[in-house]
């Protein structure tokens, strides 16, 4: 018997590789074979998940955070050529401390800054990850850099949500609290997002919103707006290393409804029914159980997290080889 240690990141915690290895330790340590294919869906890790997968180089190139100033930021070039990127690394909420979270100053720009520079070192299309940046702008910082400077440069971008660029699930509305923006803030950002004209032929996309309207910027450069967590499973082969496999374990930091639309989290758990594979989920914190799932709740202590994720492979692992 064999399974699989599939969990997406702890954010801030444990980066899905980590939590992989914890899981599959957990699980060897009690005799079950067991292997590390970590997930994702665009946010933070998907380039790391990609890198433990298929391999490939990683690279830096200087940029900007969301309030100026210089960072480096880390990319993967594949073997075939093209490169996976996080936005979240030149404008990530992370690069900001609680006190610095202003989303009406937080520009884009390094985004693009770090587009330009992977265009110029990568020869084939670029994979842009969208979650769990720290800018509301419409992608303005990064409009203003690019131009039309991608030269046709293929785009593919990974969404973790599907959310238009306006309205209650917008990009304001939705995701501007998470950000900082307090409710008249969000008032104007949704001003600010309506008027940006060159937006408005994609504001209904599905992933317009991701990311304070960077979906619909990047769609505006032609980029394709993608599900992120099929395009990454997908592309790690998911689908037929869980059907060779006994048990699939997922999870994530926090568990709610969001977890089953659109996150890495939930299409495991998708795949896995369709291909009629055990699937065992767990959480951080279980905030909501995702509709129809009975979820294994870690202890919520930090500094336990992979030890906790231990525990839980080889608990899981024993009920599964029928060992006491």
């Amino acid at each position: 018997m064999n399974a699989l240690a599939s969990p997406a990141s702890c954010k801030g915690v444990l980066s899905a590789l980590e939590a992989a290895l914890a899981l599959a330790a957990g699980m060897r340590g009690a005799g079950l074979e067991a292997e590390e294919l970590p997930v994702a869906d665009g946010g933070e890790g998907t380039a790391e998940v990609f890198a433990a997968a298929l391999g490939g180089e990683w690279r830096a190139a200087a940029a900007s955070d969301p309030l100026g100033r210089p960072v480096e930021a880390r990319y993967l070039v594949l073997d075939d050529g093209s490169a996976v990127v996080e936005g979240a690394e030149a404008v990530g909420l992370r690069l900001l401390g609680q006190d610095e979270l202003d989303p009406l100053a937080a520009s884009s720009r390094g985004l693009g800054e770090l587009l330009l520079a992977i265009a110029a070192g990568a020869s084939g299309s670029i994979i842009v990850g969208l979650g769990d940046t720290g800018t509301v702008d419409g992608g303005a910082g990064l409009l203003e850099v690019v131009g039309g400077e991608l030269g046709g440069r293929e785009l593919e971008v990974l969404c973790d949500v599907r959310s238009p660029l306006l309205g209650e699930r917008g990009a304001a509305r939705a995701f501007g609290p998470q950000k900082g923006a307090s409710p008249e803030q969000i008032d104007e950002l949704e001003r600010r997002l309506a008027a940006m004209d060159e937006l408005l032929p994609y504001a209904e996309l599905p992933g317009a919103g991701a990311a304070g309207g960077l979906g619909a910027a990047l769609a505006s450069l032609g980029g394709s707006l993608l599900p992120g967590a099929e395009v990454v499973l997908e592309r790690i082969d998911f689908a037929a290393q869980a059907r060779a496999a006994d048990l699939v374990i997922t999870g994530e930091g926090t568990l709610d409804r969001s977890s089953t639309e659109g996150k890495a989290v939930g299409e495991v758990v998708r795949v896995c029914a369709e291909l009629g594979v055990r699937c065992e989920l767990f959480g951080g914190r279980i905030d909501e159980p995702p509709p129809g799932t009975h979820p294994h709740v870690l202890s919520g202590d930090p500094e336990r997290a992979a030890d906790d994720l231990v525990e839980l492979g080889g608990r899981l692992a024993r009920a599964l080889l029928g060992v006491a």
